[in-house]
Order: structure tokens, then sequence, then C-alpha cells
């Protein structure tokens, strides 16, 4: 367990719970990141004898071969994440997304590193074709925002690669996160709609009908643990879906699993069809190859939202501070 392991993105929401994760499985942690939002999630690891810190920008080489130096794997995570983010600066997105990251995996492979898994997004699938299906891994792409289009670009360059590279990739695409982490966020469907309802807010949803998968911030992260760990010939140049088949929400489907908790709760619903992403995603494939299965769902995360706002962990949980945009 003495492999050295560089997250990228470490001190992010996915990031920071993954970090963490490594550490106590044994291994060396190495992160980078820019620290965009502060380094507060992992200021405590700075006294962890397993842990190194390099603040570096993914679009910089030299940041970028200081922090592989010695490095076995690597998780990419750094990323522009979401729609609103991507939009509100295109160029850093592409930048960030998509020419760092292949910068990263060409000098890892360049130095020798064995593997690199890349978090990429069921956002990539878009709007199903047939509203009665699941979308797989084989099925069709259509992103149709720029955040996806980028993970998209990202996918197809690392997949083709010479599979004799030394450095083997891995595509994980993420369902829609939610759940606790170090560094919190309330702009993500399932955290804000616990938080709104917990302060006794009314709750207004706009395309209720639309389907998603969620995950746990703490199951993501065991994913890339999982594929870090995995046999080469199990995990190497293929693409998983992060999940659970049965995690597939409406968006009012997630309101009546928070009424459950909050009872008394005002919602009022917004008709909108135009909403182009509507995907419902199946995840047998990294249960039957993997073996993967969550430990946590919807409500055990809209209960522990709902804790941590009610009972004061987080003063003021409207703070621009959890949110990307």
């Amino acid at each position: 367990m003495s492999k050295k392991i560089l997250v990228t993105g470490g001190a992010g929401y996915i990031g920071s719970v993954l970090t963490r994760q490594l550490i106590e499985q044994g291994y060396r942690v190495r992160i980078i990141d820019s620290l965009m939002y502060g380094g507060e999630p992992v200021i405590d690891l700075l006294n962890h004898p397993n842990f190194e810190f390099v603040k570096g920008d993914v679009r910089n080489e030299a940041d970028v071969r200081k922090a592989l130096q010695g490095v076995d794997c690597v998780a990419h995570l750094a990323a522009i994440v979401g729609d609103p983010a991507c939009a509100q600066d295109t160029e850093l997105a592409t930048t960030t997304n998509i020419d760092g990251s292949k910068m990263l995996y060409n000098i890892a492979n360049e130095l020798g590193v064995r593997k690199i898994v890349f978090a990429s997004t069921c956002s990539n699938y878009g709007k199903m074709e047939d509203e009665n299906a699941f979308v797989n891994e084989d099925s069709k792409l259509a992103p149709v925002s720029l955040y996806a289009e980028t993970k998209v670009a990202v996918e197809q360059f690392l997949l083709s690669q010479p599979r004799t590279n030394a450095c083997k990739p891995t595509c994980l695409r993420f369902s829609t996160v939610y759940g606790l982490s170090l560094r919190p966020r309330f702009d993500l469907t399932v955290n804000e709609f616990a938080k709104e309802l917990a302060l006794g807010r009314e709750l207004v949803i706009f395309g209720e009908q639309f389907w998603r998968p969620y995950c746990h911030v703490y199951d993501l992260a065991r994913s890339v643990v999982r594929v870090i760990e995995a046999e080469d010939e199990l995990v190497a140049f293929d693409v998983f879906n992060v999940g659970d088949t049965s995690e597939n929400y409406q968006k009012k489907m997630i309101v009546e699993e928070v009424l459950k908790e909050l009872p008394d709760s005002k919602i009022t619903y917004v008709s909108r069809n135009e909403d182009p992403r509507d995907y419902r995603v199946s995840f047998e494939k990294i249960k039957n190859k993997l073996g993967f299965e969550l430990m946590f769902k919807v409500p055990d995360g809209i209960r522990q939202i709902i804790k941590t706002v009610n009972e004061g962990f987080i003063l003021n949980p409207d703070d621009n501070k959890y949110k990307n945009v």
C-alpha cells in the first residue's frame, strides 16, 4: 500500500473525500489544486505524514510535471464543474477541462504513470431517445451543455490512446452528486432541496418530471478507489457509469423523499418541458464487473443535510462559498 496517488482537484467537493479515503487505505496521497474555493477542506491533512500538497493549475505544464513526479496512479477530478460554472467562463472551462486533461495524460504517460482515472459525467447522455428505457455505457452520447461536451471530448481522447501506452485510462461517468463533504455544496439538487425546506422556505420546482441518477459523494469517491485497486484487465480503456439503477429519480420524487422528513413543507411546481437533459441510467456494469454497490441512498443524504442545517453544523448555508457559481 505504499503507492503514491495524485488527486487533481483534491481540495474540492469530491476530491477532499477521496483524498481521505485513500489515506485511510494506506496510500500516500499528493494533491494538486489551485484552491479556487479555498483550502479549508484539506488544511488538517497538512499534519498527515502521508499527504503532500502542490498548489498548481492543471493547465500549467511546470505545475503538472511537479505533481506527477513519482506517482503510480492519477485520480483526475480537477475541472470547472457544472453547466452554470462552465457557461460563466467558457474559455476557462475549455482550457481547464479539455486542454489541461490532455496535457496531464500526456505527461503522465511520458513519466510512466500506470493508471489514470478520469471523472466524467452521466450528463454526457443528454436526453434519452426512448423515455421508457435506460441508457448504458454503450448508448449514444448527446451532450447538451459545454460541461458535458468537455467531458465527452476528454473521454474520446483517452480511449483513443494506443493500448500499448504505459498509462491506462478508465473513465467514470458520475451520477449527479449529493451529500456531505469537507467542502459543502448547496447548489446541488438533493442538497439544495433539503436545505431550503429545512430552513422553512417555500421550494419552487421547475420541470419536476425529468430523470437523473443520483449518487452520494462518499460513494463516488469509493468508485475511484475501486478502480485504482482493480486489475488492469478489468478497467483499462473502459467506461463505467457510477451509481445504482434504483437511484434514478425525477425531481418530484426527491421532493417526496424530503417531505417524509419535513411533512409540513410548502412546494410549488412550475411546468417546464424544454429541459434538454432527461436520462435514466443503468449501473449494472460497475456492479457486475467490479462488485461495486452503494453505501448511501438519496434518503440518507437528505437526512444528513437536514441534520447539518437544523443542528447548526453550518452557520450560514446560504453563503456563496457553498456554491460553484
